[in-house]
């Protein structure tokens, strides 16, 4: 294969995964005009159109699809193959992409990920921080991290966190005002600040002795921000339902108090996750045995050690 026709070819792909011009141009490192031509070459090289372009979009044609769909699997190999090399380096080097949510981002990895990259300074880390569930093998990502809950069965699912809980918590000025609920149903009187994710509203799920209830609040707000939501509750807006680490500081301050503690569901963990397959990323097994030293260092020394296994973590329920 010609070298040219190799670059046009990672020129479409990177195009049709990104769906955009100009993502597919920053992510490749060159100009957009230069993106444009290599895409007009190839396909004036084919005879064939595979992308169709409007002003606001980019969609690939019936042969477009054809031909990404055979890419795929070749440009994978590729990568294993240049990525085998980092077992005679040193140090692990080259790109590692991860998709996680907003708190993983801002829990886990922010807080430790400077470090991680004075290790391995010949890593270089892509971070999609987003609540909707991308398709890890689809969008070409190396790993996500994700509660167990809602990791897929066919995953390989690594623990690098302690306990997530959730919390349910008011203000002392509202509970004085509105009273404090004792039972989850009592909170259908209240003024609940709702959680908006992709896909719908975050459900208020309790258990207690293996009754598990789930209740329909209403509320003043609709908000898909957890910061947003906490600071509402401390300002004695209404009850909110959140993980622990937004809320606890506040808590730990009084400004805000916990409720129906013993309704609480049972903890999950953040896992990193990624497809079961032969051979993975010198990064992503640097990035793995980091965030699994870090647990070990943070982790009680009673608590049980983490397990790295082809895990079938819990569907959410």
């Amino acid at each position: 294969m010609r070298g040219t026709q190799f670059a046009e070819l990672s020129a479409f792909v990177a195009v049709a995964e990104q769906k955009s011009f100009t993502r597919a141009a920053q992510s490749l490192g060159i100009s957009t005009a230069t993106l444009s031509q290599a895409i007009r070459s190839l396909e004036d090289g084919l005879g064939v159109r595979l992308l169709n372009r409007t002003t606001r979009s980019v969609g690939l044609t019936a042969v477009g699809e054809r031909l990404l769909a055979r890419l795929r699997p070749v440009l994978d190999d590729y990568g294993a193959a240049i990525e085998s090399i980092n077992d005679f380096r040193d140090r692990p080097c080259g790109a590692l992409r991860l998709t996680v949510p907003p708190p993983a981002a801002e829990f886990l990895l922010a807080p430790v990920l400077a470090r991680f990259l004075a290790q391995y300074k010949d890593i270089r880390m892509e971070i999609s921080a987003e609540a909707a569930l991308q398709d890890i093998v689809a969008e070409r990502f190396d790993a996500g991290i994700r509660v167990g809950q809602r990791v897929e069965h066919d995953m390989v699912a690594v623990r690098v966190s302690g306990d997530i809980r959730v919390i349910v918590v008011a203000s002392p000025a509202y509970l004085a005002r509105r009273g404090r609920p004792e039972r989850p149903q009592d909170l259908r009187d209240h003024n609940c600040i709702r959680f908006r994710f992709p896909g719908g509203l975050l459900p208020w799920r309790f258990e207690k002795k293996g009754k598990r209830v789930e209740v329909a609040v209403e509320g003043s707000v609709i908000t898909n921000d957890q910061t947003v939501g906490v600071r509402l509750a401390a300002d004695g807006e209404g009850v909110f339902y959140t993980m622990d680490a937004y809320a606890q500081p506040l808590v730990d301050q009084g400004k805000l108090v916990t409720l129906l503690d013993d309704w609480l569901p049972p903890p999950d963990a953040f896992y990193l996750y990624y497809p079961s397959r032969r051979q993975n990323p010198a990064a992503l097994q640097a990035l793995i045995e980091f965030l699994k030293g870090d647990l070990r260092e943070r982790s009680a020394a009673s608590r049980a050690p983490e397990q790295v296994t082809s895990l079938k973590p819990r569907r959410e329920r």
